[in-house]
Order: structure tokens, then C-alpha cells, then sequence
């Protein structure tokens, strides 16, 4: 009998919602699900919290700000609730198109979850960004949560002046608030701290995110983790490790389009595309004598074989496109849409 030959995806015949799950088991009687939203300033650890409380690495990470691009979904479950945790970009002050669509997609995640966790810094005073970001709460029907993250940076003699800056933060906006509409009171938001890092108060924030969610069934398999397309979580693989080994501006010029999967029975192989847009800038990723991209593709490929648990062949190509952050075009092709 021959022998079947590779598969072979390519971007054309990818569908663009990743491969079905099975169907979902029966809910025990009082279980609760639904989304919970992400929110918060840039670097405030939202993607490390998300990897955190699913269990496992399904967005990346990076101490550069602005890390995340995309509404990632991670699935947690627990015996008696299974929240969606909606991974958004962080709200900044944009500087060109791409980031006006991040940003529009971190607003509207709010308007559509049964939750919103808004997590800041909590080794740092709050801040103007803070005030803004709850201000845009004002309005939101869903319950608001404040998590309280980075709690094993505080030194214990600041905990309660940091965690007093925050409420005096809510309570201020309250001030703003319309008397009628108690819906907009924000005082009587929980601040839970937390640490995204080590895990300490993350059980607790769970029960309380889970306590605010409303009866429903299961909406994912329990075992599910994630429900984002292999071909994206295998493109901010990629990204992440450019985010590591790059600096000053290269990092946010940087997108990654995976053009095709091909597996064999034995391996898989990869191949993607870089995007920069400046010459300089493909100069510092491939290296002296192509070494900066040898590292880059080897740190990428390491997290793809535990992703598919076997071995990755990986080529990388760089490509100069100039202004791809600012050609709307170019933006709807690598997915950012800003939905």
C-alpha cells in the first residue's frame, strides 16, 4: 500500500477559526461560564496572569509594552465554572493605525463579556493611564473587578498606602459619576491582589471571577486550554522571540504571517515570513552572517515542538514592507482588524 502523502496547509485553505472542538460535556446543576475580559495598561502583566490561570502558554510574553496584538482566548476550568479569559491589547495612546486597532479592540471586548478584570500595577501608584482606563469603565453593565498585580515586587511596609492610591483613584471618579445611575459607581469594585508571576492570591481570584459569572454550561471541551488558530499561536511564537532578542524600534515594526504547514508523519514544517519596514531593520533581525535570525528561529522552534510534542523544521524569510502599521490593507491581511 502506498504510503499517504504530507499534508500540506497553506494560507488560502487555513480557516481562519482554527480546527473544531469536540462538543462539550454536561454541566454539573449550579455550574456558571462566560468571558471575562482582560483590561488594563500596556506591561501590566495581563498575557503572564492569562498563561498563569490557564496552566499553560497560550499568549507571549514580553517586558517590552504593547506585547499583545491580537483577542486571545485561554480556558480555564474548575469544577464548578469555566471562564473564557479574553487577553486584550493594552489601551495606550496610539501613534498609527495598527494601534488605533488594538486599542478599538480592547474597547470593545468590554462591551461584549459577562466580566471585566482590570489589572494594574500594584507595586506603582496608580496612575493617569489607570484613571482613564476605569473612566472608560464608567459605562460598562458588567461586573468590574480590580486585580491588584506584581503584589511580590510591594514592599509589605507600602502595601496599604499603593492599594489606598487605588481607591482613592475609584473613589475620585465616583465624583463624576451621575447620582441616578448607580450602574456607574466604581468605589465598591474588590481590589484582589495578586501575582501573575508566583501565583499567590490567583486561586482566590478565580472563586471571585467565577462567583460573578451566570449559570450556564460548559461552553468549551473541560480539557481545552485555548481556541486560537494553530497558524497564529505558531506566528507569536515567533514574535516573542524577536521581542527577546531585538531592541529600540525594531520589536513593535515587527509582524510574523505564517505561510505554510506541512506535515509528514514525521515532523512539521514551518515556514513564515517576518515583516519590518525599514531595510535597517531586517538588518539587525537576520544578524551578522544571519546569526540574530539562527537565534531566533531556535528559540521559536523549541516552543513549537512542545506544541505539537515532535519535532518542527522552521525557515524564516524577512521581508521589508514599508508603512505596513499605517496601510489599512496590509493590516486586514495580517488580521488586525480592530474587531
Amino acid at each position: 500500500m502506498d504510503k499517504p502523502g504530507p499534508r500540506e496547509t497553506d494560507l488560502e485553505e487555513q480557516p481562519s477559526e482554527g480546527l473544531p472542538l469536540p462538543l462539550p460535556q454536561q454541566a454539573p446543576d449550579g455550574f456558571r461560564s462566560g468571558f471575562v475580559a482582560l483590561i488594563g495598561r500596556p506591561n501590566v502583566g495581563k498575557s503572564t496572569l492569562l498563561n498563569r490561570l490557564v496552566g499553560e502558554k497560550v499568549a507571549i510574553t514580553s517586558p517590552l509594552a504593547q506585547t499583545t496584538r491580537n483577542r486571545l482566548r485561554g480556558i480555564l476550568t474548575t469544577a464548578g465554572a469555566q471562564l473564557v479569559l479574553l487577553d486584550t491589547p493594552g489601551i495606550h495612546k496610539p501613534h498609527h493605525l495598527l494601534g488605533e486597532r488594538l486599542v478599538k479592540s480592547a474597547r470593545g471586548a468590554i462591551g461584549e463579556v459577562d466580566v471585566v478584570l482590570l489589572l494594574v500595577d500594584g507595586s506603582e501608584p496608580a496612575g493617569r493611564g489607570d484613571g482613564f482606563i476605569v473612566e472608560l469603565l464608567r459605562h460598562s453593565r458588567a461586573p468590574v473587578l480590580v486585580a491588584l498585580n506584581k503584589s511580590d515586587l510591594v514592599d509589605p511596609a507600602r502595601a496599604g498606602e499603593l492599594e489606598a492610591s487605588y481607591r482613592e483613584l475609584l473613589a475620585l471618579s465616583d465624583q463624576r459619576a451621575d447620582p441616578a445611575d448607580p450602574g456607574q459607581r466604581r468605589s465598591g469594585w474588590p481590589l484582589l491582589p495578586c501575582s501573575a508571576s508566583t501565583g499567590a492570591g490567583c486561586p482566590e481570584l478565580v472563586e471571585a471571577l467565577a462567583a460573578r459569572l451566570p449559570l450556564g454550561p460548559h461552553l468549551y471541551p473541560p480539557d481545552a486550554v485555548s481556541d486560537q488558530p494553530e497558524r497564529l499561536l505558531l506566528a507569536e511564537l515567533i514574535r516573542e522571540q524577536v521581542l527577546t532578542h531585538t531592541r529600540e524600534e525594531v520589536p513593535h515594526s515587527v509582524a510574523v504571517q505564517v505561510e505554510r504547514i506541512v506535515e509528514d508523519g514525521k515532523r512539521i514544517a514551518v515556514l513564515a515570513t517576518v515583516l519590518v519596514e525599514r531595510s535597517s531593520q531586517k538588518g539587525i533581525l537576520i544578524g551578522k552572517r544571519g546569526q540574530m535570525l539562527k537565534e531566533i528561529g531556535s528559540g521559536a522552534r523549541a516552543q513549537m515542538q512542545k506544541v505539537f510534542n515532535g519535532p518542527v523544521y522552521l525557515e524564516l524569510f524577512v521581508k521589508v514592507v514599508p508603512n505596513w502599521r499605517r496601510n489599512p490593507a496590509r493590516l486586514a491581511e495580517l488580521g488586525y482588524r480592530g474587531e
